[in-house]
């Protein structure tokens, strides 16, 4: 039932949708495909960054037609983003990913606290 084709649709339109929100359906997408799947975790890293390429082009581009984006401001991150995204790639590569799982559980964990328990300062 949870692996059948309509509610994979269903559920990659929603991570889709959470990503555009800038929520990080990326980690989600990678817990459905390990958790209810049964993707190991290389190959569901693989599917996630496929799912997040072009879902962050086009929120980039309407984050620019909307004037929210100032790319003089982030180049230096993106630049940088994308030069440790390879790096970060190349040392997981080499990796067990038994060594992966427990790092990226613990933050998946704390992200979720942080939300949960996250309180505005008031000015």
């Amino acid at each position: 039932m949870l692996t059948s084709f309509p509610v994979c649709v269903f559920v990659g339109s929603l991570l889709g949708f959470l990503t555009g929100m800038g929520v990080g359906g990326g980690s989600l997408l990678i817990l459905w495909l390990t958790l209810v799947l049964g993707f190991d975790q290389a190959a569901a890293r693989g599917i996630n960054l496929l799912f997040f390429l072009p879902a962050s082009a086009i929120c980039c581009v309407f984050r620019l037609r909307q004037g929210k984006l100032n790319l003089r401001v982030c180049l230096p991150a993106i630049l940088s983003g994308c030069a440790a995204a390879v790096l970060g790639s190349l040392i997981a590569a080499s990796l067990d990913t038994g060594l992966l799982r427990r790092p990226f559980g613990i933050l998946l964990l704390l992200t979720g606290l942080r939300e949960l328990l996250y309180r505005p300062k008031k000015r």
